[in-house]
Parts: structure tokens; C-alpha cells; sequence
């Protein structure tokens, strides 16, 4: 195929609407996200809470939607009653599953707290491993309930006049992962019921609230799908949405596999979707399941070694382990040492806006997105200070460019071909052919009377000649189009000057009779914004 890219987007090719939560964040209390990033009394900006001033305030200019909080693995050993009231009263606890101790400074009060600071709403997990119905049940009490009950009242006692209104609750965290604490890898119906019951009751409390229920960690699980469609069965009637997981590795110096993976997420989108349909079928049900995405990223990793004869490969086998060198470890937040992800800043943007755009495609059914890191994508720290990354400025455009109603995108440009490749014997890839390096998704904002089409270009060598097809449209015009490039892929911002990574301008851009030519760089992110009139 020649060296030019084509687009062609059309009024009538609607996929779905597009939530404001699809472009949230997930936050897990394990290294110094909490302790050190959100949390540090001793900070200079730190507030009466010990909160960092300057991580809320420049979390709040960005217009976050969502956070999932406070876990991941985290919570399904965390007991919220401990961690209420004053802090010399709170109770000091083992978390198992990552090795730290658990000292409540930030409980679940200054969780949500925090949450109103940034201006972000709440997307809470509750304990199913070591936890009980009775306890989640509380927890909605304690949080939604106006007053006159033991919880409700604790709160107002607690300094929490008004109700806190979490609207989104995630019955447990990877159920299915042996891994889990009180894991239901083994036993989905048992969990299903336990999610319908569960579900049921906090409904009863505030039945203005949406449940999520947990389907499969990975598509790498011996048991998916199978395992999502027995949950699924038991407490369909009862759930709002589907939450599943997904980690993309690709090899060092492999940027195919790395910005390829998006092909992936696409594969593990359809097969929920289909699954949900299915079980939707069997139910009789007019209800049609959504999609919840609350963790998901791509990452560099080496390979490891293998492990031949094990079968299929199990992420169980990976995850569950007993060290006897492991040691427990007390987070200092005034001690928090700056952990940078192998690759730079232009990998990590574009791989993540690659993903972005396969949620964009599945608007329709996909309404939740939380980014693991998303909090340091938007605004990265250490422990001294906050700036802007690459990822910043992108997702910064997504959450305001991508609103109303995302379109079908048909792309034809240069393609290459992935080889199937195991970074461990949990991360296993087959191998993909016919790749676009030039992807893309559109946002159609009939309010704003704005069309925006967002573009990757994931070849490393070619500057592509892009002709985008709107003749469907009547009297659009051309308001902008820019674009983040870098030709080292390796570079790292400077957190004492952030600027460099900003939205540049493309001027060589043409739009006559709906046809829009222009160019796009090699490894470059481009937002090309229309308006209607």
C-alpha cells in the first residue's frame, strides 16, 4: 500500500455516546501514589489533612472525572471501619498483598475528602475478599445515608455533615485472580450470587447507586470467558456494569508491539460484549450490560524466562508465590523516591492514547475507563514538585475534545505485521497481520457543533500525507489542527521546564469541499478539530 493514509467519517456511522468517565483514573494505596504524591504532611503545600496542595490543585485545573479508589488488591484485605474517626484511635493493620503495613493515616474519609478537593467523583471498591455483605452494606450507609443512623450519624460525628453521594460501587476487586484474597477462582457461581445479594442490599440502602461486578483480570485466564459468563448469569438483573482488567507488555525496542496493542483490547472488548449479549439473551432482558475498563496500561518489559509443559499459560501460577525473604514494608510520605517507567515520555503518551482510542471505538458499550497511572499521566510528581508529561497535554485534549457521540472511523493506510511473542508465561501474544500504523477515532459533539478526529501515526520512519473524507458533513470548517511529535522517543520531561511537550500547531492543512489534506509526523499524536454550522 502506497505511502498515504485516508480517513472517511460519516453523520450516519454512530457507534454510541460517549461518557465523560471514559478518560478517569485508578488509584491504588501501594508505593507512593497515597503515601508521598497525594499524601505528605511535611509537604510545603501540604494542607490541615496533610494533603499536597499542589497535586489537588493541578489535578483540579484538568477537569479529572473519575477516580476508582482506593484499590486493586489493596482492598481486599482493608477494614474501612478501622480506618475512621481520629487517627490516633485507627488501627494499624498487614496488607498481604503487597507486602506493607497499613497505618489508615488516609482512611476512608479523607479518600472521598480528597476526591471533593480535586473536584472528581468517587468510584468506590468495596472489600468482598476478607469483607462481608453486612459490611458493604454499611459502608453505603455510613457514605449516601442523610442522618439518623448509627453509620449515618458516625459520619456527621466524623466532621461529614452532607452525605458523600458515591454514585458507582465495584463489588470487589479481580475476584477471579488466585492472587485475590478470598479469590473466587474457583467457585464464579458462589461470587455471582454473593454480587447479586451484595448488590441487592446496597441497592435497598440507595437505590440511586450503579454496581460493577468483577469479570476477568486478563484475557490471559485459563477460565475467560467462562468464568465472566457464570458471574454474570447469577446477578445479571442486579449490576450496572461489567469491570474487567487488562495490562499490555511488549519487549524493549519493540514500538510495533508496544503501539500495536491496541488490536488486543479490541479482541478482549468483543469477546465481553459478546458474553454480556449472550447472558442479556438468557435473561430475557432489555437491559444491555456496560462496560467498565478500570484498569488497564501498556508497559515495557523483558522477556522472562519461560516455562515449558505448564499448558496453557496461568496467570495464578505467576502471581501466587510465598517468599520468605519478603519483608513488610512502612511507607515514609516524606520519603518517597521518584520511580520512572522504562521508555520515554512519547512511548508512554502514544501507547496510551492507542488504547484510548480502541475505548472511543466501543463507546456504545465501554462507559467506564480508569487509566492505572492516570494520575501521574495527568500530572506527574516527586517529591518536591508536579509537572506536565506528554500524556498530560494528550489526555487533556481527549477529555476535552472527546464528548458526544463517537463515530465509525474507516482508515486505510500502511500496515505491518506483529509476531506472535511471549514476554512471560502470562503475557502471551498471538500474532497479529495487517496493522494500521495510522489509527484514529472521531468525536461528533452536536451540542458544541464540533467534530474532532484524534489520529496515531505508529510508524517510527514515515511522515504520512493524510486525506480525512467529511463530505458527509455540510459546511464544516477547519478550526485546528495540532500535534504532539518528538523524534526522541526516549526523551523525559524536564520537570523545571514542562512546556515542551505542548500541542503544537500544523499549518500546511487544507479543507476544501470536505475533503481535509494534510500530514502527519512519524510516532505523533493529532487532534483535528471541525466545526459545523
Amino acid at each position: 500500500m502506497s505511502k498515504e493514509a485516508k480517513i472517511t467519517i460519516h453523520p450516519k456511522f454512530e457507534i454510541g455516546e460517549i461518557s465523560p468517565r471514559l478518560f478517569s483514573a485508578f488509584l491504588e494505596p501501594i508505593g507512593t501514589m497515597v503515601n508521598g504524591t497525594m499524601y505528605n504532611p511535611k509537604h510545603p503545600t501540604a494542607d490541615e489533612q496533610g494533603f499536597r496542595n499542589d497535586f489537588i490543585n493541578a489535578l483540579r485545573k484538568t477537569g479529572l472525572p473519575a477516580v476508582r479508589m482506593p484499590g486493586g488488591n489493596y482492598v481486599s484485605c482493608w477494614q474501612w471501619k478501622d480506618s475512621i474517626g481520629p487517627k490516633d484511635q485507627r488501627k494499624t493493620h498487614l496488607d498481604p498483598s503487597w507486602y506493607q503495613y497499613i497505618t489508615n493515616d488516609v482512611g476512608h474519609d479523607e479518600y472521598l475528602q480528597w476526591a471533593e478537593k480535586v473536584n472528581t467523583s468517587p468510584l468506590y471498591t468495596v472489600n468482598l475478599g476478607t469483607g462481608t455483605m453486612q459490611d458493604a452494606m454499611d459502608i453505603v450507609e455510613y457514605t449516601n445515608h442523610e442522618g439518623g443512623t448509627y453509620w449515618s450519624d458516625l459520619r456527621r460525628k466524623n466532621g461529614h455533615e452532607a452525605p458523600y453521594k458515591v454514585d458507582t460501587w465495584y463489588l470487589g476487586n479481580e475476584m477471579d485472580g488466585h492472587w485475590q484474597l478470598g479469590s473466587w477462582e474457583r467457585d464464579p457461581r458462589g461470587y455471582g450470587v454473593t454480587c447479586l445479594e451484595t448488590g441487592k442490599a446496597m441497592k435497598w440502602i440507595d437505590p440511586t447507586i450503579k454496581t460493577a461486578v468483577c469479570g476477568s483480570s486478563a484475557p490471559f485466564m485459563e477460565h475467560f470467558p467462562e468464568w465472566d459468563e457464570t458471574v454474570l448469569d447469577q446477578c445479571y438483573d442486579v449490576v450496572d456494569y461489567l469491570s474487567v482488567h487488562f495490562y499490555h507488555s511488549a519487549p524493549p525496542g519493540d514500538l510495533n508491539a508496544l503501539l500495536g496493542g491496541s488490536v488486543y483490547y479490541e479482541d478482549f472488548l468483543n469477546t465481553e460484549i459478546a458474553m454480556c449479549d449472550y447472558v442479556q439473551s438468557k435473561h430475557r432482558s432489555p437491559k444491555k450490560m456496560m462496560i467498565s475498563l478500570d484498569e488497564y496500561g501498556a508497559m515495557i518489559r523483558p522477556n522472562m524466562p519461560l516455562n515449558p509443559g505448564w499448558g496453557r499459560y496461568n496467570m495464578a501460577r505467576i502471581h501466587h508465590s510465598f517468599n520468605p525473604e519478603r519483608e513488610y514494608i512502612r511507607h515514609d510520605p516524606d520519603n518517597m523516591k521518584h520511580f520512572v517507567f522504562p521508555g520515554g515520555d512519547m512511548e508512554h503518551m502514544l501507547s496510551m492514547v492507542s488504547i484510548q482510542l480502541a475505548l472511543l471505538r466501543h463507546a456504545d458499550r465501554v462507559k467506564i475507563g480508569c487509566m492505572t497511572g492516570g494520575l501521574h499521566a495527568l500530572c506527574a510528581s516527586d517529591h518536591d514538585k508536579v509537572w506536565r508529561s506528554a500524556s498530560h497535554y494528550a489526555m487533556l485534549q481527549l477529555m476535552k475534545y472527546a464528548k458526544g457521540t463517537s463515530l465509525d472511523v474507516k482508515v486505510e493506510s500502511e500496515t505491518f505485521d506483529m509476531p506472535g511473542y511471549a514476554v512471560d508465561d502470562t503475557s502471551q501474544y498471538t500474532g497479529k497481520e495487517g496493522v494500521n500504523f495510522v489509527d484514529s477515532a472521531c468525536a461528533y459533539d452536536k451540542e458544541n457543533k464540533r467534530i474532532t478526529v484524534f489520529v496515531v501515526n505508529k510508524s517510527s520512519k514515515d511522515e504520512y500525507p493524510l486525506t480525512i473524507d467529511l463530505t458527509g458533513f455540510n459546511g464544516i470548517k477547519l478550526d485546528s489542527h495540532s500535534e504532539i511529535s518528538c523524534e526522541d522517543v526516549e526523551m523525559i520531561t524536564d520537570p523545571n521546564d514542562d512546556t515542551f511537550f505542548e500541542p503544537k500547531n500544523v499549518d500546511s492543512v487544507s479543507l476544501e469541499n470536505g475533503i481535509l489534506k494534510t500530514r502527519i509526523k512519524p510516532l505523533s499524536w493529532n487532534v483535528i478539530v471541525f466545526e459545523m454550522p
